[in-house]
């Protein structure tokens, strides 16, 4: 389901954090125009890479004093992490209140349950395998499976629990486990934020009511929950980012997985040139409802 979106004052808005948005349909089924339309008109291309933090397992939530006095920002609490039930499950959580998420908060009552989805307890190739948790290389460039998963932090270093498993650097979530997730420790992802002026008649960049310009970014509409979301998705053992972020737009926003391999192709070459000028917008912790105290 794909539909551009489109935001005013792009100077003082970031890909992060949007303002008020204004849907525009884009044809459904024919992924030659989308390629014709995007490639002319997009004005920036850019990309976010979303990973687990690893801030110190001992920094506290809100503001701390530094050296000279000031007052450094401390990682958000995530929300999302901590919601019952877990997705695609009824399982719940233990209830972790704000002032218990940080490591550094003693929560003698945290025995969280563990648990770990039937489609992870499968053993799919994306997956760890339990039986070699003992032989990965955590926070490293990990060769365990045959394929190198890197298993850093851009942040920093992340700990392990007494079962070796590594511990999520945002905090408890009430659960322990996998979950959802296939890998122990951060899950990399990468979703390309596309955009392009919004364009009159007359090719002419379209103006909203503040007087700025008009700048549409491409969404999806997920079809397990129906919410918009940037399109992407994890990042394969073995794969450069870069390609993940090409592979994961064509067969979101484009249905490569359903084309012939002729048009396959010239989908392919088509966003060669797109994503070549793009550039990093932020490499950062999803709060994702999929989190768990051992995966994130």
């Amino acid at each position: 389901f794909f539909f551009f979106f489109s935001f005013a004052n792009p100077q003082k808005h970031t890909g992060v954090q949007l303002p008020r948005m204004e849907p525009h349909p884009a044809p459904l089924n024919d992924s030659a125009f989308y390629v014709s339309l995007l490639v002319p008109v997009v004005s920036l291309c850019v990309y976010l890479y979303r990973h687990a933090p690893s801030s110190a397992m001992n920094d506290t939530q809100g503001a701390k004093v530094v050296a000279g006095g000031k007052v450094a920002a401390q990682p958000e609490l995530h929300v999302k992490a901590r919601c019952n039930p877990y997705p695609g499950s009824s399982e719940q959580r233990q209830p972790v209140p704000d002032g218990k998420v940080s490591w550094a908060e003693d929560f003698a009552g945290y025995k969280p349950s563990e648990y770990e989805a039937p489609v992870v307890q499968s053993r799919p190739v994306w997956a760890d395998k339990v039986e070699e948790l003992g032989r990965i290389k955590f926070n490293a460039m990990d060769d365990t499976s045959g394929k190198t998963v890197d298993r850093r932090s851009f942040e920093g270093t992340y700990k392990l629990d007494e079962t070796g498993r590594p511990i999520n650097p945002r905090g408890r979530t009430g659960l322990r486990g996998r979950g959802l997730l296939g890998r122990f420790g951060p899950n990399h992802a990468a979703d390309p934020v596309v955009t392009r002026w919004k364009l009159d008649d007359q090719g002419k960049r379209v103006r909203g009511e503040d007087g700025y310009d008009v700048l549409q970014f491409v969404a999806i509409k997920r079809m397990d929950n129906g919410q918009w979301a940037i399109p992407g998705g994890m990042v394969d053992a073995g794969e450069n980012v870069s390609l993940t972020l090409k592979r994961e737009f064509a067969e979101e926003t484009m249905n490569s997985l359903m084309v012939s391999d002729a048009e396959k192709k010239r989908i392919e070459e088509d966003l060669k040139d797109l994503f070549a000028h793009g550039h990093c917008l932020t490499e950062t912790y999803v709060d994702d409802p999929r989190n768990t105290d051992n995966a994130w």
